[in-house]
C-alpha cells in the first residue's frame, strides 16, 4: 500500500490553516480529534495502513467542499467528526501518551487552558481507550 497517493489530499501548510482559522467555530472535539491523528502521523508506532486512513480523514477536514459546508451553524462540522472518529477509532493503536501531550499542548495553544478539563476532550480520550481495548482483545 502506498501512502504517497493519499497524501495529495492532505497539507501541513492546509491542515494548520484550517485549525488556525476555523479552531473556535470547530470546538474541541473537531480540533483535538485532529490533532490526535496528526501526530499519529509522526509516531514510528503509526503503521502505514493506519497512515493512509488518517490522510484520508485530515484530507477531508481540510477539503473545501463538504457534504456539509463548515459554515452551516452547528451542523458544518458534524461531517468532519465522523471522519474524524472513524479514522481515530481505526488507527487508535497508535495514540499513544505522546501522541496525546502533543494534541493537547497545542489544542490549548488554540482554545486555551480550560479546554483541557472539558467533556469533549475526555471523551474523546476514553473513546480511544475502549477501541485500543478493542484491539487488544482482537
Amino acid at each position: 500500500m502506498n501512502a504517497s497517493k493519499y497524501e495529495k489530499y492532505f497539507s501541513i501548510d492546509g491542515f494548520w490553516s484550517k485549525l488556525k482559522k476555523g479552531a473556535k467555530k470547530a470546538g474541541s472535539k473537531v480540533i483535538y480529534s485532529g490533532l490526535l491523528l496528526f501526530y499519529a502521523l509522526d509516531s514510528r508506532k503509526t503503521p502505514l495502513r493506519a497512515k493512509v486512513q488518517i490522510y484520508g480523514a485530515l484530507g477531508y477536514l481540510i477539503l473545501p467542499l463538504d457534504l456539509m459546508p463548515d459554515i452551516l451553524p452547528l451542523v458544518g462540522y458534524v461531517d468532519d467528526l465522523s471522519a474524524l472518529g472513524f479514522a481515530l477509532a481505526a488507527v487508535s493503536k497508535s495514540i499513544d501518551d505522546e501522541v496525546r501531550r502533543k494534541a493537547k499542548n497545542k489544542l490549548r495553544d488554540f482554545l486555551g487552558d480550560d479546554v483541557l478539563s472539558s467533556k469533549d476532550i475526555i471523551d474523546i480520550d476514553g473513546h480511544v481507550v475502549e477501541e485500543q481495548g478493542k484491539a487488544k482483545d482482537e
